[in-house]
């Protein structure tokens, strides 16, 4: 009898209200998202004609995959994509590494100095050191032209750092007691206790990074001086630069040339930039939500 009434009880009317307002919410937020990526894919798959017309929109306009065999034709291109990987590998990497044995370590309630430590975290949420006296630091540890001017300077996010020392700080501290006892070190304890509980966290994470150190840019542009040495973002920008300068510049027939192939060029880059990052995400998209719930609440 008291099953027949759980299973008729209906919703409340103010909770069918609330779920009506978070799927309009929400359908919004996805439509704002993926609207311009769509509007990118068509572009980057119509003439320059409709681009510069203003007529292409969700969907191509005269198909036309010459822009795509410009780009992937061009050396410069893959010289960039080829740099772009390593860099997100490495600095991901390096990432991962710091920011588990920080916030490892941030996690033990004894720890003396710990509030000093975790204090001096959030301080670098609020205030760096600034643009010029971070350029004299990698300059003169000559880091330039180098993957660790990207991977070092940026190796610790603190947000992910507080996430993931939240989440340390859930495990039950009988598993390293036990770990202890067996005879493991702290070492020991953290890789084959700790990490093996913590693949959604660890994967969260690694998505995070990846994706951070994919889309940036600023800090190629200002540390690598050699052509060969930039990722793809700086390839894109110098793009959008060269787009720009033609529009400013130029006053002939060939100039409005110029710029619808630019047009079209930037969204191909575009859209071969985001692939990678797309194909990555739905294997890591299992963990994402639980890496990030089991980071956000302390048992």
């Amino acid at each position: 009898m008291v099953t027949t009434r759980a299973r008729g009880v209906r919703p409340s009317r103010g909770y069918r209200i609330f779920q009506a307002v978070n799927a309009v919410v929400l359908t919004g937020v996805v439509v704002v998202t993926v609207y311009p990526f769509l509007t990118i894919v068509a572009r980057s798959l119509s003439d320059n004609a409709y681009i510069v017309a203003g007529k292409v929109n969700l969907v191509p306009r005269g198909f036309n995959l010459t822009a795509y065999r410009v780009v992937t034709s061009d050396p410069a291109f893959w010289t960039s994509y080829r740099n772009t990987v390593v860099y997100t590998v490495v600095a991901t990497i390096v990432s991962i590494v710091l920011t588990t044995c920080y916030a490892y370590v941030l996690s033990k309630r004894h720890l003396r100095g710990r509030t000093a430590l975790v204090g001096i975290a959030v301080f670098t949420m609020f205030f760096t050191g600034g643009l010029i006296p971070n350029y004299v630091l990698v300059t003169s540890l000559g880091l330039k032209n180098t993957v660790w001017a990207i991977a070092l300077p940026n190796a610790i996010n603190v947000f992910n750092l507080l996430v993931m020392k939240a989440f340390f700080e859930s495990l039950p501290v009988e598993l390293e007691e036990a770990a202890a006892v067996d005879g493991l070190d702290t070492y020991g304890t953290l890789l084959r206790v700790v990490l093996p509980l913590s693949k959604a966290m660890v994967a969260t994470m690694v998505l995070f990074y990846a994706v951070s150190f994919w889309n940036s840019w600023f800090a190629a542009f200002l540390y690598m001086d050699r052509q060969d040495l930039l990722p793809v973002t700086v390839y894109l920008r110098n793009l959008i630069v060269g787009a720009t300068d033609a529009t400013q510049t130029g006053g002939g027939l060939g100039a409005d040339d110029v710029v619808q192939s630019a047009a079209t060029i930037q969204s191909v880059t575009i859209v071969l930039t985001v692939l990678p990052i797309l194909a990555v995400y739905p294997f890591i998209q299992r963990y994402f939500v639980s890496g990030i719930l089991l980071g956000s609440v302390k048992g």
